[in-house]
């Protein structure tokens, strides 16, 4: 298994916390989420995941700019127009369990 490298404020920070991991395996995708963690704390759960994927998809446009600068013009409108494709019309189904 290839895992990525830790980062360095997750390491420092005590009240760091993993939210999401996602692997590509057996020709498909595969998550463990940490959710639940906003219950009481004035977030919805929806409204925080919202931000966390918001976030996310602006740190993939951004790191595909530093890796090849110039040679992803829209990548954040890009991705965005993918990820609402998808969840309109999705390329495969959601399936697995929740584990506590």
């Amino acid at each position: 298994m290839k895992e990525l490298r830790i980062p360095d404020a997750a390491k420092r920070d005590p009240k760091s916390t993993e939210m999401l991991r996602v692997w590509i395996a057996e020709q498909g995708l595969h998550c463990a989420l940490k959710f639940g963690i906003y219950e009481g704390s004035g977030w919805e759960e929806e409204d925080a995941w919202g931000t966390i994927l918001a976030d996310t998809a602006r740190h993939v446009a951004r790191a595909l700019d530093l890796h090849a600068p110039g040679r992803h013009p829209g990548a954040l409108a890009k991705i965005r127009a993918k990820f609402l494709d998808e969840l309109d019309d999705p390329t495969s189904p959601v399936r697995g369990d929740f584990v506590a």
